[in-house]
Order: structure tokens, then sequence, then C-alpha cells
């Protein structure tokens, strides 16, 4: 039997149960242009006990097939990744903070905006008159 082929990527989803998906990056010459080209593939990788999260640098090993699209194993997390969860409640409260401030800018700038109108008013009164 052929020997099973390794890879090693990235954690890129870990919504499903017991699935990841693992992107791996290779890179390759162009074969006229010779320029060298990164080109990323996604393997989906069984993950028996759900142990990985988004951004674990993983090596997987191909098995047979365990569904339509999963025919890769996790074999070992090589380290952990820093992925920061952001939370809604923290985007919520940002969102509201920001939009908090707008109205009061508006407001602002229309006081702005008739104080202008009321300083021109009385430059043109004591134009007319000068004449």
């Amino acid at each position: 039997m052929a020997e099973q082929r390794v890879l090693q990527g990235t954690v890129v989803s870990d919504k499903m149960d017991k699935t990841i998906v693992v992107a791996v990056e290779r890179r390759k010459k162009h074969r006229l242009y010779h320029k060298i080209m990164s080109l990323t593939v996604k393997f989906k990788a069984h993950d028996e006990a759900n142990e990985c999260s988004l951004g674990d640098v993983v090596r997987i090993v191909e098995s047979r097939p365990l569904s339509r699209d999963k025919r890769w194993r996790l074999a070992e997390i090589v380290s952990r990744g820093d992925v920061a969860e952001i939370q809604p409640a923290v985007i919520g409260r940002a969102i509201e903070a920001t939009t908090q401030i707008a109205p009061k800018a508006e407001a602002a700038a229309e006081e702005e905006a008739a104080e202008a109108d009321a300083a021109e008013r009385a430059g043109t009164s004591s134009e007319e008159t000068e004449e």
C-alpha cells in the first residue's frame, strides 16, 4: 500500500462537529513566467476530539473517505493559534457609542451653521447701512 501523505496547514474553520477546515499553502513556480506563486488549498479533516481551534497549525494525514468531502484525519497540533474572538456584545457597545456621538456632532454642526448665517446677516445689514 502507498504511504500516506502528510500535510501541514492552518485551521481556518472549526464550526462543524468533529470536522476542521485546514488551509495548506504551497509555492509553485509558473512554467512560463518563472514567478513564484503561492497556492492555497483547503482540506476538510476529521477531528475526533474537537480539540482544534481557529488559527492552530496542524498536521493532517490522508485516510480512507470518511464522508463526501473528508479524506484527511488530524495527526497532531503543531502549535496553538492566537485568534481573538470578538464578542457581539463588545461590537454592539462600540456601535451604540458611535451612533450616540453622531447626533451630537450633527447638532453642533447645525449650531455652527446657524451662527455663520447670523454673522452673514449681521454683516450684510451693516454693509447696507454703510452705503
